[in-house]
C-alpha cells in the first residue's frame, strides 16, 4: 500500500519545482542582454508550464484511491520523459541537466520500490545513451543539436560520458531501492507496534474502567493520577476532579501514612462517604516504575468490604446461634420433664385440705413460677426449633394494616404514632403467621424504646442485593424506623443471642426468634443506630 503522505509531498515538490523552472525560464527569456545563443527557446517555457499543470492534476487525482497506483506510475514515467525532452531543448549531450535522471530514479525508488528503481535506471540509461549517440552522429541537427558540439571530445569522451552516467544511474537505483526497502520495513514495524500499542491501551482502559474494584495510581509525592469509575461511584468524585489532588484529600485514613508505609501497605480503612455512610475498605499498594526503571509511584487497589464483612459476621452469628440453639433445646427438654413432675406433685399438695394458709400461699407461688418457667421453655423451643415456613403470596400492606388494628387497643402503643408507606401492589412470599410474629416483636421493641412516645415508620420496596448492585438478585427491603434511644455497639453485637436482654422483665427470645424466622425464609435482618436518634431495622427477603 502506497504511503499517501509521501506521494503527496513529492507532488508538492514537483509543483514547486515546476513553478521555479517556469519562473527562471521566463526570467532569462525576458532579459534583453542575454545573447541569442543562451536564450531559452519557447518550447522550454511550454514544457515547464505543462509539467506544472500535470503535477497539479496528479495531486487531485491521487485523492481517488483506485487511481493512486496508476497516477504514481504515470508520474514516474513522465519524470523520465520530462528530463529527456529538457535535455533535447538544452543542448542534448552537452546539457547540464542530465543529473535530473538521478532524481527520477530516486523518486521511483522511494515511491514504488527497489524493482521500479532499477527499471527506471535502465530506461534512463537507454534514453540518455540513445540521445548521446544520436547527437554525436548528427541525427538531431533538425532540432538544433549540432554534431560538432558532441564530437569535440571525440568518441572516447562519448563512451566515458555514457558509461559513467550508466554507473551513476545504477548506483542511484541500488542505493535508493535499498534505503526505500529499509524505510518500508521500518514503517511496517512501526505501524505494527503502533497498532499493538493502541490495542493494549484500549484493552488497558477497558479493564480499568470495568474493574469491580477501585484502582488509582499516585505519584511519589502522593498526587492522584488514574481514578477508575468504581472509585468515582464510591466517592462521588470524577476523574477530572480527583486528578492531581493529594491522596489524603480523598482518603484521609489512607493518605496519613503516605509515603512512609507505601500508602499504608495492605490492610483495611474506614471511609465515610459524602452522605455520612461509613464503609470498610480493603487496600493494597504496589510500587511501579517509569520507562527508565526509576520509582514513579504506587498502584493502589481498593474494595468495599462492608457487605462482605457483614456477611462474615452474619455467618459467624448464625453458626454460634445454631450451636446455642441445639444445646439449649436439649437442655430445655431435660428441664421440662422434671419440671412437669414437680408441677404435678405440687398440684396434688394444693388439693389437700389440711394445709395452713402459709403453706397454701407457698404452693401457689411454686405453681405460678413453674407455669412461667414452662412458658419460657415453650417459647425457647419455638426459637430453637422453628417450624418450616409455609410460604404463600402475601399482600404486605394489608398484613401491616391488620397488625396496626390488632395492637390499637394495647396500652403500650397508646403514645405511638404508627404509620406505613408500603405500596398496595407490593407482595412477599412468606409464612403469614410467622411474619405477623416478626412484626409484633419488632413493634413491641420499638414501643419499649420510646416510653415517652414517638413515631414508627414502616416502608418496603423492591431493590437489588449485593455490594453496589454488582451481580445482585432482586429482593424486598422492609425498613422499620423508630425515634427511640438507639443501641450501643455492645448491644448490637449481642442483639440476636438468646436470653440476652436489656429489659428487666425480658426473656431475650423475641429478637432471637425473629432472627430465626427471617433466616428460615432465606432473608437477613440487621439493625442500625441513627446518629440523630432512633434505630432502623432492615429486613431483606428474596423475591
Amino acid at each position: 500500500m502506497l504511503p499517501d503522505l509521501r506521494v503527496t509531498y513529492f507532488i508538492y515538490a514537483r509543483i514547486l519545482v515546476s513553478f521555479l523552472f517556469l519562473g527562471l525560464t521566463i526570467l532569462f527569456q525576458s532579459y534583453e542582454t542575454v545573447s541569442a545563443e543562451y536564450a531559452f527557446p519557447t518550447g522550454i517555457i511550454r514544457l515547464m508550464a505543462f509539467s506544472c499543470l500535470f503535477s497539479i492534476l496528479s495531486y487531485f487525482l491521487l485523492k481517488i484511491p483506485t487511481l493512486r497506483f496508476f497516477i504514481t506510475y504515470l508520474q514516474s514515467i513522465w519524470d523520465v520523459l520530462f528530463v529527456t525532452v529538457l535535455l533535447l531543448f538544452t543542448g542534448g549531450m552537452t546539457s547540464p541537466y542530465s543529473f535530473l535522471y538521478l532524481l527520477s530514479i530516486m523518486n521511483a525508488g522511494l515511491l514504488l520500490g527497489r524493482r521500479e528503481a532499477l527499471y527506471t535506471a535502465s530506461l534512463c540509461g537507454i534514453l540518455y545513451g540513445a540521445l548521446a549517440d544520436f547527437h554525436f552522429f548528427g541525427l538531431l541537427e533538425s532540432i538544433g543539436l549540432h554534431a560538432r558540439d558532441a564530437q569535440r571530445g571525440g568518441a572516447a569522451n562519448l563512451f566515458y560520458t555514457i558509461f559513467f552516467n550508466l554507473i551513476a544511474y545504477g548506483l542511484a537505483a541500488f542505493i535508493t531501492g535499498y534505503l526505500a526497502e529499509q524505510a518500508r520495513q521500518s514503517e511496517a514495524a512501526l505501524h505494527e507496534k503502533c497498532v499493538d500499542f493502541d490495542e493494549l491501551a484500549q484493552l488497558n482502559s477497558l479493564i480499568v474502567s470495568n474493574l469491580e474494584t477501585g484502582l488509582l495510581t499516585v505519584t511519589n509525592n502522593g498526587r492522584v493520577r488514574v481514578f477508575n469509575p468504581y472509585l468515582e461511584q464510591l466517592t462521588g468524585l470524577s476523574q477530572v476532579v480527583a486528578y492531581d489532588r493529594h491522596l489524603s484529600d480523598i482518603f484521609p485514613a489512607l493518605g496519613e501514612s503516605f509515603p512512609e508505609s507505601q500508602v499504608g501497605g495492605n490492610g483495611e480503612i474506614v471511609y465515610e462517604t459524602a452522605g455520612g455512610k461509613q464503609l470498610l475498605l480493603s487496600h493494597a499498594a504496589t510500587p511501579f516504575s517509569d520507562a527508565e526503571g526509576n520509582p514513579a509511584g504506587f498502584i493502589v487497589s481498593l474494595r468495599d468490604m462492608t457487605d462482605l464483612h457483614r456477611m462474615e459476621e452474619a455467618l459467624k452469628k448464625r453458626d454460634r446461634m445454631a450451636v446455642l440453639g441445639e444445646l439449649s433445646a436439649r437442655m430445655a427438654h431435660e428441664i421440662r420433664n422434671p419440671l412437669a413432675a414437680m408441677s404435678g406433685s405440687v398440684q396434688m399438695l394444693v388439693e389437700q385440705e389440711n394445709q395452713t394458709h402459709y403453706d397454701r400461699r407457698l404452693l401457689d407461688i411454686v405453681l405460678r413460677e413453674s407455669e412461667r418457667l414452662n412458658t419460657l421453655i415453650t417459647d425457647f423451643l419455638v426459637y430453637a426449633r422453628p417450624l418450616k415456613p409455609e410460604k404463600r403470596q402475601l399482600d404486605l400492606a394489608s398484613l401491616i394494616a391488620d397488625i396496626f388494628f390488632l395492637i390499637a387497643a394495647d396500652p403500650r402503643y397508646q403514645k405511638l404514632c404508627l404509620r406505613h408507606t408500603v405500596a398496595s401492589t407490593l407482595t412477599i412470599r412468606a409464612d403469614e403467621a410467622q411474619m405477623r410474629q416478626v412484626f409484633l416483636n419488632l413493634l413491641y421493641n420499638a414501643a419499649d424504646a420510646m416510653p415517652e412516645g414517638g413515631t414508627v415508620d414502616i416502608d418496603a420496596c423492591y431493590c437489588l442485593s449485593g455490594a453496589d448492585g454488582f451481580g445482585a438478585a432482586p429482593i424486598v427491603l422492609i425498613t422499620i424506623c423508630d425515634q427511640g434511644i438507639g443501641m450501643t455497639p455492645e448491644i448490637l453485637s449481642h442483639l440476636f443471642e438468646p436470653f440476652y436482654t436489656t429489659k428487666p422483665q425480658g426473656t431475650g427470645l423475641g429478637l432471637a426468634t425473629t432472627y430465626r424466622i427471617i433466616d428460615a425464609h432465606g432473608g437477613t435482618i440487621q439493625f442500625e443506630t441513627v446518629p440523630a436518634g432512633g434505630c432502623i431495622c432492615s429486613i431483606m427477603l428474596p423475591v
